[in-house]
């Protein structure tokens, strides 16, 4: 029996059309005779779905009792029984009611088609089993119930059903994908626009991946080895030289000429470690690669052409940026044609490009051949073997010469010139040959003891020897450039290894640096003393009789920012090449340490002026304004004998709601320092959020001509204190009643996001700013209010600062249709484990 086939489509969020498709085309298929049955389709509660039902034949479920309550779900036994052509199975990600065939409805699917049923699905791209982090960083929410990746690439066809993030949100307000009390919620969390985009894009390039997969899969299977150019995918190739950002910026222009061009930069290291690259430029490269929209790879191997063309072909690319090769042209005909030939040669249908650059090669540029990367030992052991061989060589040989001899005579001079050029470099290989040939024509040449060039091919061997030994000499020269340069590389990258390592287990940077330099270069002590003559860090012990080496760290205006004292034996240059590694970071690092204290003065600085304004500010104002009436009012009554009953009863409870008001104000203030210095006592158990709301409105005297309620009752405990939440929702509710417009309705809301509840504030006043939603959280800020009896504006700094005292956040957001919704989010109380009997 043949397999069915398996049709998903594919979803970047609820709400997006994905089983409405699934029925129209359900619908299509019937009408063009196939046979067609819905296995279990889920409409939750939406007209336009549930009607597009109608028509089609469906299969009855099969209930499931569980803990004394009724479930239903998807019948495998009377679909197989049934046998259609094609079964509609909606939610593949779904998790079926314990107690069922399978746990999972993707595996009522698999046996579905391995009856021969073809099925047509849905999942949304949160549900996949590899993209399950990636959705929960950006919407916050993380998803039970996920479908293995394999089982959805295994689909015969897959489809994206697409809706714009926008139109998505319009018909979420217009009702059309969840009920009216659920949409405010909906809208401000999962069903953000950042969010629906970020998961919309997510979809798409799962999808494309699926396509190069099936791509791939299918020239494999076919024997094509060429490149499909589906798309444009340019690989831009990266030596590690200061051409590189060139190179890069060509292949992003290359890329952005078609829609949904791909930019990748690799850089090949040798499995040796020994290419070396300009200090610095490829992290910044690749810091580039990634502000274009890029990707950077690197890969290892020794043959760079072929390495780079099999990167190229593995990825389908189209285009392979390359450089001009820095060497000139005489370097290149000695060493032959270079990185470029080979890959043009071998790139096969990828496009190649190779780009001018300043740092190209010049037209007759020679081989650098300094003998500086050869130490002085060996240079003197060269000239040594030089003068002392090419001597005892002579004798012996013509102690032993004969007619015939004259050929060895020749092998055992270029013999020396090489032993030479190994050890002591070009200077010495140099004298070898000039000396060794001239000897050779003195001694051995007819006619002997004499110099004379009578035949050509004399002088061509004098050439010859004079080339071996350069070439030697160059080989030796750059091999020893590659060791050296190899082990300062390898010792920078331990040591600064070794000093990241220090600053991630805790230590201060300039204290790691300073121990890990004395270590490194083998001193007795190391110091870094500021410029006021304070020591910084330090480690080890200063040699007494013996003047450090100072090494200033930094600039600044007037001097240095601060001074190594190297206590020990001087170092050699190689050494000092790496000191310049370690100062470099130093300066970073005090740099760095002075910005960030700096800094925080300045914000406390900041923070404590304004706070100090405000405060004078409110005394001098809103705690005069109740202070002045109540000493109004008790002055008035000294005259009692001349006022009425009435009267006095005025002044009495104008004094008492004065010094009411007074003593609110001055526990605002006291509440608020505390919160300031972190010393706000909490006291945590779970606590019933509709309790609580029920509680702040009863105490606000609001009734339900005010206020609309929406409370989950299915939502378990908030682990808070009761009374600083009831404080919270007294100031929150106060404050949206106060800014509702006259014969509008508040609403407050409860409901679950994961292990956080939410209570929301809706009201529909003219809302905030989004620029100012944080500041009217600063203490003593009343964003334009006028009316000054309505307190210090301590009511949302104490609301936010009570919240977060109880683990918490207390977040504006702009209410649709115009208005503020106050999120106060409250981790859920832990349930109590079960108690089995």
């Amino acid at each position: 029996m043949a397999r069915g086939r398996l049709r998903v489509l594919l979803g970047a969020a609820p709400g997006v059309g994905k089983t409405y498709e699934m029925l129209a085309e359900a619908h299509q298929l019937s009408a063009a005779g196939r046979d067609v049955v819905i296995g279990i389709v889920e409409t939750h509660g939406r007209s336009a779905t549930a009607g597009q039902v109608a028509g089609l034949e469906t299969m009855p479920r099969r209930s499931i009792r569980h803990r004394d309550v009724e479930l239903t779900d998807l019948d495998v036994d009377a679909v197989l029984a049934r046998a259609p052509e094609v079964a509609l199975i909606d939610e593949l990600a779904h998790t079926n009611a314990p107690g069922s065939r399978n746990a999972k409805r993707w595996q009522d699917v698999v046996e579905l088609l391995d009856a021969g049923i073809d099925v047509l699905t849905t999942v949304n791209v949160q549900h996949i089993e590899s993209l399950n982090d990636v959705v929960e960083k950006i919407t916050g929410v993380a998803q039970q119930e996920t479908v293995p990746d394999a089982v959805v690439r295994a689909a015969d066809d897959i489809e994206v059903v697409d809706l714009a993030p926008q139109s998505l949100r319009d018909r979420l307000s217009a009702g059309q994908v969840y009920p009216a009390e659920r949409v405010d919620a909906a809208l401000s969390n999962y069903f953000r626009l950042g969010n629906l985009t970020a998961l919309r894009e997510l979809a798409l390039l799962w999808l494309a991946d699926e396509v190069d997969s099936a791509l791939r899969s299918y020239r494999e299977a076919h024997g094509i080895d060429s490149a499909w150019q589906t798309r444009e995918r340019v690989v831009v190739a990266l030596t590690g030289g200061p051409e590189g950002e060139t190179l890069i910026r060509r292949g992003a222009r290359i890329a952005a000429r078609s829609a949904g061009g791909e930019l990748m930069a690799v850089h090949v290291s040798t499995q040796d470690g020994l290419r070396t690259v300009t200090p610095g430029a490829l992290s910044s490269q690749q810091q580039l690669v990634a502000s274009l929209g890029g990707t950077f790879h690197q890969v290892v191997g020794d043959d760079i052409p072929a390495t780079l063309v099999e990167f190229a072909q593995s990825v389908d690319a189209t285009q392979l940026v390359i450089g001009v090769s820095r060497r000139g042209r005489l370097a290149a005909a000695l060493t032959g044609p270079g990185i470029g030939a080979g890959i043009i040669r071998s790139s096969g249908d990828i496009d190649v490009h190779i780009v001018s650059h300043s740092a190209a090669g010049g037209r007759l540029t020679l081989p650098r051949v300094s003998g500086g990367a050869l130490g002085w030992r060996r240079q003197v052991l060269g000239w040594a073997v030089a003068l002392v061989g090419g001597p005892l060589l002579s004798w012996l040989l013509f102690s032993l010469r004969t007619e015939e001899s004259i050929t060895s005579d020749v092998l055992a001079y270029q013999l020396l010139v090489v032993i030479v050029a190994l050890i002591g470099g070009l200077r010495p290989a140099l004298f070898a040959a000039v000396l060794s040939g001239l000897t050779l024509d003195y001694l051995f040449v007819v006619p002997l003891f004499t110099i004379t060039i009578a035949e050509p091919l004399h002088a061509l061997a004098l050439v010859l020897y004079v080339i071996i030994a350069v070439l030697v000499s160059i080989v030796v020269d750059q091999a020893a450039r590659r060791a050296r340069a190899a082990r300062r590389a390898s010792a920078e990258a331990e040591l600064l290894a070794t000093v990241a390592g220090s600053v991630v287990r805790g230590e201060s940077a300039p204290l790691a640096l300073v121990s890990r330099a004395r270590e490194a270069f083998g001193l007795s002590g190391v110091r870094l003393i500021a410029p006021d003559g304070s020591v910084l860090a330090t480690d080890g012990e200063p040699l007494p009789d013996r003047a450090p080496v100072l090494v200033p760290v930094g600039e600044q205006q007037g001097g240095p920012r601060a001074v190594l004292e190297l206590h020990g034996d001087e170092l050699d240059a190689p050494a000092r090449r790496l000191l310049d590694a370690i100062v470099a970071q130093l300066a970073a690092a005090i740099e760095h340490t002075e910005l960030t204290a700096a800094a925080r003065h300045a914000e406390v600085l900041a923070a404590t002026d304004q706070v100090r304004a405000a405060l004078l500010s409110a005394i001098s104002h809103d705690l005069r304004r109740p202070l002045a009436a109540a000493m109004a009012a008790i002055g008035g009554l000294r005259g009692a004998g001349r006022l009425s009953d009435a009267d006095r009863g005025e002044l009495l409870a104008t004094a008492d709601e004065s010094l009411s008001v007074l003593t609110r104000l001055v526990t605002d203030l006291l509440d608020v320092s505390r919160v300031e210095a972190g010393v706000l006592a909490v006291s945590l158990s779970p606590v019933d959020a509709a309790d609580a709301v029920l509680s702040a409105i009863d105490e606000l005297g609001s009734g339900p001509s005010e206020i609309d309620l929406n409370l989950d009752p299915d939502l378990p405990p908030l682990l808070a204190d009761p009374v600083l939440l009831q404080r919270v929702l007294v100031n929150v509710i106060a404050n949206a009643r106060r800014h509702s417009p006259e014969g509008s309705r508040m609403l407050v809301t409860t409901s679950r996001l994961g292990a956080v509840a939410e209570i929301r504030i809706i009201d529909r006043g003219p809302g905030v700013a989004t620029d100012r939603q944080e500041t009217m959280f600063a203490p003593f800020q009343r964003l334009g209010d006028s009316d000054n009896t309505i307190g210090l504006g301590l009511g949302l700094a104490l609301s936010r600062g009570f919240t977060e005292g109880m683990g918490g956040t207390l977040t504006p957001e702009d209410t649709p249709g115009g208005g503020l919704t106050m999120v106060i989010a409250l981790p859920v109380a832990p349930s109590e484990p079960e108690v089995v009997s």
